[in-house]
């Protein structure tokens, strides 16, 4: 007689979304069909992408960007959440994380277009008006008081995470990892009770290590770098990061900021204000809004230094695991 086994079963899924891909990794019972669940998901990351994208020219974000000024426009749920979010961290942050450098990122070449030195010279202005001063909410519909340039890179992957965690809780799925592009979520905890392991990148263009390891428990962790993407300028190598204050790429900045949140989308837009903040007024917020982060920095020669706030990198160990509750 033959014997059934009960051992629930390894389930990867994964596909494209936002010029990179997305992974949910989750265990189930035998029988299972991942199927639907994996439909389900790409529905949702295209979902977020149709909405939030500044490469379709279709999208929510780019109909709302061409709207004139003044003009009430309506804008589906996902988005109004997202630039709810973004506006509450750009005043939080005191305008460092800013959804409104649209004109920036595509004048210098991180959008559809190449850089170009007439629209650099356009988005390098010293009375930009941050978004979350530029634009109002009002229910499902949103209006620009300036003429402005919504951007969402720095929080939408993030979201993207949120939405794929979600989808995973609709279909019953208590326990599981969630990503797009290193920017992780986890639901539960792991088939033997053991929090999921999460590798911090160590910020190396040339290669993919870990700097340290966090044991993630329903939490989101995000990190906002200057060595994945780039484009290059003159024989110069320019981050993807825009400085607010200076409507260019930011000139001095840690390698890297790795941020815990709640939520991935909170956890992405934050790790890009640290970024723009640097480590002195960056941990000082992090800290000031109860966050763990942690701040690599390269030295002239020698090894990354790292800068951890909060509990959870307080001493930055090699092995590092997360609160519960976190």
């Amino acid at each position: 007689m033959l014997k059934m086994s009960t051992e629930r079963a390894r389930v990867a899924l994964n596909g494209s979304t936002m010029g990179t891909r997305w992974s949910a990794l989750f265990f189930a019972e035998p029988g299972f069909d991942p199927e639907p669940v994996s439909e389900a998901l790409q529905a949702g990351v295209d979902e977020v992408d149709m909405q939030m994208s500044i490469w379709k020219p279709d999208s929510d974000l780019m109909r709302l960007n061409a709207a004139r000024v003044g003009e009430w426009v309506a804008v589906p749920s996902g988005l109004e959440q997202v630039l709810r979010l973004g506006l509450k961290i750009g005043s939080a942050s005191g305008g460092a994380f800013d959804i409104g450098m649209g004109d920036a990122v595509a004048a210098w070449g991180f959008g559809p277009e190449a850089a170009a030195s007439e629209r650099i010279r356009a988005a390098m202005v010293a009375d930009r008006v941050p978004a979350h001063t530029a634009l109002e909410i009002a229910g499902h519909t949103v209006r620009k008081s300036v003429p402005i340039a919504l951007d969402l890179n720095g929080i939408a992957k993030g979201y993207g995470v949120d939405r794929l965690a979600e989808i995973l809780l609709e279909h019953g799925i208590m326990d599981a990892l969630v990503g797009i592009d290193g920017e992780m979520r986890a639901l539960g905890l792991r088939p033997d009770g053991q929090a999921w392991a999460i590798a911090v990148e160590a910020p190396d263009a040339g290669c993919r290590t870990p700097h340290s390891i966090l044991a993630l428990q329903d939490a989101a962790v995000a990190t906002s770098g200057d060595y994945r993407h780039w484009v290059e300028v003159q024989g110069r190598r320019l981050s993807h990061t825009m400085d607010p204050r200076s409507g260019a790429p930011l000139k001095a900045s840690p390698a890297s900021v790795t941020v815990l949140a709640r939520s991935c989308a909170e956890a992405d837009a934050w790790a890009t204000a640290f970024m723009v903040l640097g480590p002195d007024k960056g941990a000082e917020l992090a800290s000031k809004q109860g966050l763990d982060a942690l701040f690599l920095m390269r030295d002239d020669a020698g090894p990354v230094r790292g800068l951890g706030v909060g509990q959870l990198f307080a001493k930055e160990p090699v092995a590092i695991t997360s609160q519960e509750g976190t």
